[in-house]
């Protein structure tokens, strides 16, 4: 049990540290660069999703909204397609080594047959879910999958997420920011366990 606590522990600290940077961070000018940044990182290797920054900004300045959403979706749709580059000409070189750090290699072999079946539903669920959208990208540019499909669905998927964010703090900001403060705790575990669910449901939803 107490190695469980320690386990448990960690990532909250880590939290804890990350959400003082991003709300520090949220008050700057370099905010807006730092958002896309994150965001176009995150979409070919970052393990960090731009959300964490994107709440911080947004309840820093909850009328900037749409802007910080639209700045999300402009750097991650961009970054998608570094993660294609990588999976189309720099896959042996780039591509494996990533794919390696987050263990996927098994799901590479079920993205290609995912693919076949439907590409844009499997690009638009990762786009729009926790599951790990570097490995959607990275596989995409690997499988040869058609570049508008790719765009396309990238950007509704996407979309729809940062701006259903960014639009719920908006309209629910305050009572949002009470709840994050009175159960840090137990939100930061949450989000832990979001991170890892991704990758589980990439790997047991493309069989």
């Amino acid at each position: 049990m107490k190695k469980i606590l320690y386990v448990l522990k960690t990532p909250i600290r880590w939290m804890k540290r990350l959400y003082g940077w991003t709300i520090h961070w949220s008050k700057t000018k370099q905010a807006p660069y730092a958002l896309f940044g994150i965001a176009f990182a995150e979409s070919s290797f970052f393990p960090v999703p731009p959300d964490v920054l994107l709440i911080a900004m947004t309840m820093a300045n909850r009328k900037k909204w749409i802007r910080y959403a639209g700045i999300c979706v402009l750097g991650s749709v961009s970054g998608a397609l570094l993660g294609y580059l990588i999976g189309w000409s720099f896959y042996e070189v780039l591509g494996k080594p990533i794919v390696n750090a987050y263990n996927m290699q098994a799901t590479v072999e079920m993205l290609g047959r995912k693919y076949a079946e439907n590409a844009f539903f499997v690009i638009f669920a990762a786009a729009f879910t926790p599951i790990p959208y570097k490995a959607i990208t990275i596989t995409a540019g690997l499988f040869g999958i058609s570049l508008p499909v790719l765009i396309t669905a990238s950007i509704i998927g996407r979309a729809g997420r940062f701006f259903l964010v960014a639009g719920s703090l908006r309209l629910f900001g305050r009572k949002i920011e009470a709840v994050i403060e009175k159960y840090f705790d137990i939100l930061s575990i949450l989000f832990v366990l979001l991170l890892v669910g991704g990758f589980f449901l990439l790997k047991h939803t493309v069989k």
